[in-house]
């Protein structure tokens, strides 16, 4: 597996997205893992017909490849950060408990991504394009704002993101919008289409 996303400190949200995606693209246990814990030793007994924890010395070859995605979850982990942050997480003995601990201090525990929703919402709502601005400077600054709402769970339909963009654009622009809602099926139209439209 080739190494993933270096660890950014002062772009995390940026980081998170890649390295998620990362993983997901190489193995979808492994994401699995380190964002519900731990594969365990358990498997049926035929003659209970219930979940057993089975000893090491009796797991056969197809429960040892299950858990030792379990090492390769947190190995992926430890080769996308520094060495200052390994320090800090190395004691976790989950991928699940080391990632949860990456999210705690870069990204805050659940009060502070509540508020760090609230004013990125708050930003969306009020989002508004001056007549100076261009089409792709706009649309620049309100990406951002719902790429980082999406990588907090948090995020609006593509069709009220469509809406809200349109909404936001300054008067003189009332004429291609009126075209835009006439021509376009809303609801199906991409954001990055619409701005391939508007600025051509």
């Amino acid at each position: 597996m080739q190494r993933p996303p270096l660890f950014e400190r002062d772009g995390f949200i940026y980081w998170k997205n890649r390295f998620e995606t990362y993983v997901k693209s190489k193995d979808l246990d492994l994401w699995h893992i380190i964002t519900n814990g731990d594969f365990l030793p358990f498997q049926n007994n035929p003659e209970t017909k219930k979940d057993e924890i089975v000893p090491f010395d009796k797991q056969n070859n197809d429960l040892k490849r299950e858990l030792s995605k379990n090492n390769e979850a947190k190995m992926v982990i430890y080769n996308a950060l520094p060495r200052k942050e390994y320090e800090r997480i190395f004691m976790c003995e989950t991928a699940k408990d080391i990632w949860n601990s990456l999210l705690v201090s870069h990204q805050g525990n659940n009060q502070v991504r509540d508020n760090k929703i609230d004013l990125l919402v708050q930003q969306y709502e009020q989002f508004t394009i001056s007549e100076e601005e261009s089409i792709d400077n706009a649309f620049a600054k309100f990406n951002t704002i719902i790429t980082s709402l999406k990588v907090l769970d948090e995020s609006f339909s593509s069709k009220n993101c469509v809406r809200k963009f349109l909404r936001a654009l300054h008067p003189k622009w009332r004429v291609k919008v009126t075209a835009i809602e006439e021509s376009k099926n809303l609801t199906n139209l991409p954001l990055d289409e619409l701005i391939g439209i508007e600025s051509s």
